[in-house]
């Protein structure tokens, strides 16, 4: 597709989706709601990266049929979802990925996407896995507003530190310090919006318009081609942040309910996958999060003097499952560094099978049963009041207690799905995508009050949402069935 062409497709896009921010704000207040704008954002940008990497969208079909086909088998699955609310955000359900070179850049983009109520949660050090840089995830943080749009975007930020040669780390402060990745619309919107406390219908619609300029794709470096290489032999990651105009979204991830059904599916659409599906093994009660991804592409890139080419986006699939209580990730830790020590060496094609064998084996030990997990408090679950419940309220012998109305048919209990990420897991798509040349060794140095220095506030526990959740749709029964 042209290049005006897929300018002129994604503007019709926008477009279209300011007439339905300003229909939704003329029935609201003058302020668009920050959901409504993520959800916006998030279509927007998925236009984008359809255009921008066709195989992108043959995912999204491949997802779209494998889950319709899941619904199909599991019809209980289904009526779950259903229940939950769920099933009404998994076809809008993505995550995408930055890479930032300054603190400057992590800052500014916490303002932005403040904008569309997305907080950072969770700390992520991936310096242990060969992978210079640490992270958090923008994401909503109440059920509510997840309901509503569950984009997510992991935001990663160089460790410029970690860069060897001192003269190729001045050299790459030097590069990222001359960049300005965010349009200056943008910026007056975002600090229109935080004066304000929102932004109007229009604002809203051109503020979409503006941030989307962040993540656009450069065919064009910054660097020459030796400059290139120079910080591409340090790490190929330190090359993809460091030589171009922005960063430039690496994936979009759309959910499946079935992910090895996807996997094996992939090549029968001219998709190679990765050997190895990253997180927990296949379990009748997924746990947590498992993602698998294509290679990343390699596509040409005009360096100052010459042209060459440069490989960091690639397609990505996941499957989330329940979030765990500490005691949950803490035994999930434990198996998942067990099966690793028994291979002895980095998940690859060559061992994809034996690693497959061993994780299953690891995890037997880990109860594969949504009440067994909720009797050893290893997971965390939301609660939601029956119609059986609400018809007895006021009854003389109605439970009084959780357990009781749970046995009673009183209250429900569903899995509550994991919103985050993990830092092997990410460090294994990233290290896939990279090539296994990339795999350098650090020394595990997390920096946390580093990281928040730069982010300008600290970063949310994501356990700490989960219990917050839970226990909202603890409350919610009490008050429902109890008065």
């Amino acid at each position: 597709m042209q290049p005006h062409l897929q300018l002129n497709k994604i503007q019709r896009t926008v477009t279209f989706i300011g007439k339905a921010i300003r229909n939704f704000s003329m029935h609201t207040s003058a302020h668009v709601s920050p959901d409504e704008i993520r959800k916006g954002f998030s279509k927007a940008m998925s236009d984008m990266y359809r255009d921008e990497v066709p195989l992108y969208g043959a995912l999204m079909e491949l997802v779209a049929e494998t889950n319709t086909r899941v619904f199909e088998r599991e019809p209980a699955l289904a009526q779950q979802l259903q229940r939950t609310g769920e099933i009404q955000r998994l076809d809008q359900e993505r995550h995408g990925a930055i890479r930032l070179g300054t603190a400057a850049e992590l800052a500014t983009i916490s303002r932005l996407f403040a904008v569309m109520g997305m907080q950072p949660v969770g700390y992520y050090d991936l310096t242990p896995a060969g992978v210079p840089v640490h992270s958090t995830a923008f994401r909503a943080v109440h059920e509510s507003a997840l309901q509503t749009s569950p984009f997510r975007v992991f935001t990663s930020l160089l460790r410029l530190e970690l860069i060897e040669s001192p003269e190729l780390r001045a050299f790459a402060e030097t590069a990222l310090a001359k960049r300005a990745i965010f349009t200056p619309g943008a910026l007056a919107l975002i600090e229109q919006a935080e004066q304000d406390g929102g932004l109007d219908a229009n604002d809203a619609e051109a503020f979409i318009r503006q941030a989307l300029e962040t993540f656009r794709w450069h065919h064009t470096a910054t660097v020459t081609a030796a400059q290139y290489q120079q910080l591409s032999d340090q790490h190929r990651l330190i090359a993809d942040v460091v030589a171009f105009k922005g960063p430039h979204i690496n994936h979009l991830t759309p959910r499946t309910l079935d992910i090895d059904q996807v996997q094996a599916a992939m090549p029968g659409k001219g998709i190679t996958p990765k050997a190895v599906i990253e997180g927990p093994p296949r379990r009748r009660c997924p746990i947590l999060l498992r993602q698998t991804s294509f290679k990343a592409l390699d596509e040409p890139i005009a360096f100052t003097d010459a042209q060459g080419s440069h490989s960091a986006r690639f397609g990505e699939i996941e499957q989330r499952g329940v979030a765990l209580t500490p005691k949950g990730r803490a035994l999930y830790d434990q198996l998942l560094n067990a099966a690793r020590d028994e291979l002895g060496a980095f998940p690859n094609e060559g061992n994809a099978a034996r690693y497959m064998q061993l994780m299953e084996q690891h995890f037997q030990a880990f109860p594969d049963d949504h009440a067994q997990m909720r009797e050893h408090d290893l997971a965390y679950f939301r609660y939601f009041a029956t119609d059986k419940g609400l018809a007895a309220r006021g009854q003389a012998d109605q439970p009084r207690t959780l357990p009781a109305l749970i046995a009673a048919g009183h209250v429900d209990v569903e899995p509550l799905v994991y919103e985050d990420f993990l830092p092997v897991s990410a460090a294994g798509i990233f290290q896939s995508n990279l090539g296994d040349a990339a795999q350098s060794h650090y020394a595990a140095n997390s920096n946390k009050a580093e990281f928040e220095k730069a982010l300008g506030r600290q970063t949310i526990d994501e356990l700490q949402l989960y219990g917050e959740t839970q226990q909202r749709s603890i409350d919610d029964c009490t008050r429902a069935l109890l008065g």
